[in-house]
C-alpha cells in the first residue's frame, strides 16, 4: 500500500442535489432506489435495472473480490457501457479505492493514447460506497485460459501479450510506480471477440477431453487494471505484497522489495500463458521456496544470509530445509513432478522456445538486481524475432 500524504477531501458529485428546472421531467424516470442495509460483508445491495445515481443504470453484475464488486452500467449521459467498481463501505477498503483513484488519475494524465492501462471515467462516493466509472473492456486472461480448459495460449499471442504487459509495467515504473499485483486477472483484453480454432496436435495430445477446438481472442489487445495495491518507490518497503503464485523471492525472505518484483511476476504470468497452469502452484513458504529451486535452481547463497528472522526457519547452514521440513508427502510429489523451466516451456511451444526461455531466466533471475528492468526485456530478441 502506498504511504503517501493525500488530502483527503476531494469534489464529489453531489447526489442529494436535485436536477435543473429542464431536467426535472427527465430524471424522474431514473430516481434512486430505496436505500437498504449493506450485507454483513459491506457489499452494496442492489437489483438489476436499478440506478446507481440518476446517471447509471445497473445491468449486470461482472465480477466481485475481497474489494467490492464490479457492474456493467449503461451510462446515460455518454450512452455508452461502462464497468463500475462498488467498493464495500468498510475503511480500509475506502482508504485503497481512494489511493487507486490517485493512482488512474496519474496514469491517465499521462498516458495520452489511453491505450497502457485501464481508464478511469469518473468517481463519486453513493451511499458509503465509493464507485469508480471504468471504460468497459473484454474478459481477464486468466478467464479466457479457464474457458479453454487451461489450453495454453500460441506463442505468437504470448509475444503479444508480453511486449504490451512490459510496455504497461515500464509506463508504470518511469512514474515510479510498482503495481505489486500483477497477475493474469488483473490483465484484460479490450475485446470479447473470439473466434473457434481446432486444437494444435500438441494440444490435443495434452488434452484429456475430446474437444479438439479452443477459442482466440480476434484481438490481443490489453490493459492492466486493478491499482489498489500500487506503491509509490518514494521508500523501502517490507511488507508482504503480490498474489502468493506471482510472488518475488525477495519478498518471502523479507529482504524488502522495489520495480523487481512486478519483474518477477510478469515473467510467472508469460509461463502460465504458454503452459495453461500456474508456475509456483501453492500457498505454503517453504513449499514455494522448494518450487524455485526445482525450476530455476538453487536459491543465492548471499540472498539466503540476509533473509530475516521469519525467513530463517526454512534453511539450514545455506541450503533450504527440503524436503526434510516439508510439511507433508503430497507437498513433496508437488515440488518433484514440476519441470525446469526449459523442459516446461519447450514441452508446450514449438517456435521461438530458446529465445522465450531465455527471456524468462532474464525476468525471474532471483537477485533482484540481476533482473531485467522492463524496458530491457522489451529489447530482447525475443519480441524483435518472430521466428
Amino acid at each position: 500500500m502506498m504511504e503517501k500524504e493525500r488530502i483527503r477531501k476531494r469534489p464529489r458529485l453531489a447526489w442529494d442535489v436535485g436536477p435543473l428546472e429542464g431536467e426535472a421531467q427527465r430524471a424522474e424516470k431514473h430516481v434512486s432506489p430505496p436505500k437498504r442495509v449493506d450485507d454483513r460483508e459491506g457489499h452494496y445491495v442492489f437489483n438489476l435495472g436499478e440506478n446507481l445515481t440518476p446517471r447509471y443504470k445497473i445491468l449486470s453484475k461482472m465480477g466481485e473480490g475481497t474489494f467490492g464488486r464490479v457492474l456493467e452500467c449503461w451510462d446515460r449521459n455518454t450512452r455508452e457501457f461502462v464497468a463500475i467498481k462498488v467498493i464495500r463501505s468498510i475503511s480500509k477498503y475506502r482508504d485503497a479505492a481512494m489511493i487507486e483513484i490517485d493512482v488512474l488519475q496519474l496514469l491517465a494524465r499521462n498516458d495520452k493514447s489511453s491505450s497502457r492501462c485501464v481508464q478511469i471515467q469518473n468517481w463519486f462516493d453513493y451511499r458509503n460506497h465509493i464507485c469508480i466509472v471504468f471504460e468497459k473492456l473484454g474478459p481477464s486472461l486468466y478467464d479466457f485460459l479457464k474457458r479453454n480448459k487451461y489450453c495454453p495460449f500460441p506463442v505468437d499471442l504470448v509475444r503479444e501479450f508480453g511486449r504490451q504487459l512490459l510496455e504497461s509495467v515500464a509506463y508504470m515504473h518511469d512514474l515510479q510506480l510498482i503495481h505489486t499485483d500483477l497477475k493474469p486477472e488483473n490483465i484484460l483484453l479490450v475485446s470479447s471477440d473470439h473466434i473457434k480454432l481446432p486444437a494444435t496436435k500438441m494440444i490435443q495430445r495434452a488434452s484429456s477431453d475430446e474437444t479438439h477446438y479452443r477459442w482466440l481472442p480476434k484481438s490481443s489487445a490489453i490493459k492492466l487494471i486493478d491499482f489498489g495495491s500500487t506503491a509509490y518507490d518514494n521508500k523501502n518497503h517490507s511488507s508482504i505484497v503480490s498474489t502468493r503464485h506471482y510472488r518475488a523471492p525477495e519478498i518471502i525472505l523479507g529482504l524488502g522489495w522495489s520495480y523487481p518484483c512486478d519483474i518477477w511476476s510478469v515473467g510467472c504470468i508469460l509461463v502460465e500463458l504458454c503452459t495453461g497452469g500456474a508456475l509456483f502452484q501453492t500457498h505454503e513458504n517453504l513449499e514455494h521456496l522448494a518450487m524455485m529451486e526445482r525450476v530455476l535452481g538453487p536459491l543465492p547463497e548471499h540472498m539466503i544470509s540476509k533473509a530475516n528472522r521469519g525467513a530463517e526457519k526454512y534453511f539450514r547452514r545455506t541450503r533450504l530445509n527440503w524436503p526434510e521440513g516439508a510439511v507433508s508427502r503430497e507437498s513433496i510429489r508437488a515440488v518433484r513432478k514440476l519441470d525446469n523451466l526449459k523442459e516446461m516451456v519447450y514441452r508446450h511451444t514449438e517456435s521461438s522456445r530458446t529465445l522465450l526461455v531465455d527471456l524468462l531466466r532474464g525476468l525471474l533471475k532471483y537477485d533482484p538486481s540481476e533482473r531485467l528492468t522492463a524496458r530491457d526485456a522489451l529489447g530482447h530478441p525475443f519480441f524483435r524475432n518472430p521466428i
